[in-house]
């Protein structure tokens, strides 16, 4: 794979860099006691066109393809890995947008992004998670308008988005096919967001149910057309895959930096602990692991933007390799930094804590090995 990056993909990545040891490490740790969203740091990331990366240069955005996306999201999660989960929610609402919407609900998700404002995506349900297809929220055509009912659950950026695209059913008879796409704005009556969700990790983002009761919208707020929606959820969630990989990168890296620090300044019998050979052998598995998972989620990524045709295949295996590598690495920084590594005096247990969440959201990895295991039965089939 050919990884000369360009000048500007090495300008974005490093001035994401800066805005992220400038504006973000400095109030990780803050917020993440707190368990509140930083907005004031994310007005910054939206001034720096940081908050929706694939929105196209003509409607505002940045524009960028998916392989410099993953290079500013790994930036994004070394700073905060619940930081880079809200921006990352913006793009995963926009994306139905961007496969199937109009020129108007694409101005309309513009406005918001660039004018600071928050997306999210409206698809996990109580019942349904990785089951896409068991979802029950409804949506019921009344003249020009529709009529949604339902509720969804662990929904980022929920309770401060100013539009949440929504996964409905609007043919119950037609299986898959019965699924269509919504936009729903904040302040629409019979819309809610109770149940915040009081998490483990990545607790600057904000998360929590969403509650939709004879929520009424207009029928220009279809997304595409009526039986669109599986077809585009399923294509969100594969490139939201790569970029979940690439912040799982993130997480894993800044903990291997921690480690690194504290093995040459932590003295054990006389010498810094990184001469002892037990811990060179965890400082190099942790880098033989962090390494290979990059090398997948730039793959992936690459694929993506030449319209290779093993993506989904791709975007499950590098989401999946890396949400196993960055709870390995960050397990392995708390054992290097030992007791200061459990105390919250360090940083590595709030990255351990976050860590998790990447082997759950985006589907989980028992649910990527499933889609893995069929692709590759399906190329090498006898």
């Amino acid at each position: 794979m050919n990884y000369n990056f360009t000048s500007d993909q090495l300008s974005l990545r490093d001035m994401t860099r800066n805005f992220v040891e400038q504006e973000v490490m400095p109030i990780a740790a803050e917020y993440d006691v707190k368990g509140e969203f930083p907005m004031e740091a994310f007005k910054k990331a939206a001034d720096l066109g940081l908050t929706c990366l694939d929105l196209p240069e003509e409607w505002g955005g940045a524009g960028v393809d998916l392989l410099t996306t993953a290079l500013i999201r790994e930036e994004l999660s070394r700073g905060d890995a619940g930081f880079s989960s809200a921006v990352g929610a913006c793009g995963l609402g926009f994306k139905p947008i961007a496969f199937g919407g109009s020129d108007y609900q694409k101005r309309k998700y513009a406005d918001v992004v660039t004018g600071g404002g928050l997306l999210a995506l409206g698809l996990t349900e109580p019942n349904a998670g990785s089951d896409v297809a068991n979802n029950k929220t409804t949506a019921v055509k009344q003249g020009d308008k529709y009529v949604l009912n339902g509720r969804k659950c662990f929904i980022t950026n929920a309770p401060v988005a100013d539009i949440i695209t929504i996964f409905a059913i609007t043919d119950p008879e037609a299986g898959a096919k019965g699924f269509s796409m919504f936009m729903v704005e904040k302040g629409t009556p019979g819309l809610s967001t109770p149940n915040h969700e009081n998490k483990m990790g990545i607790r600057c983002s904000t998360t929590s149910d969403v509650v939709l009761e004879d929520c009424v919208i207009p029928a220009e707020n279809l997304i595409g057309r009526e039986g669109d929606g599986f077809k585009l959820v399923m294509a969100t969630l594969a490139k939201g895959r790569v970029c979940a990989g690439a912040s799982a990168l993130g997480v894993a890296q800044c903990a291997l930096e921690h480690a690194l620090k504290y093995a040459q300044q932590r003295i054990q019998k006389g010498k810094p602990i990184y001469k002892h050979q037990l811990i060179q052998g965890k400082i190099a598995d942790m880098g033989m692991q962090l390494e290979a998972a990059r090398q997948l989620v730039w793959r992936a990524a690459m694929a993506f933007d030449a319209n290779a045709a093993d993506t989904d295949k791709l975007a499950s295996m590098c989401k999946c390799f890396a949400g196993d590598m960055v709870v390995k690495v960050t397990s392995e920084a708390i054992q290097i930094l030992g007791g200061y590594g459990y105390s919250r005096d360090y940083p590595v247990e709030k990255l351990y804590r976050d860590a998790k969440v990447f082997q759950l959201f985006e589907g989980t990895n028992e649910i990527q090995r499933t889609i893995i295991a069929g692709s590759m039965i399906r190329e090498y089939k006898i």
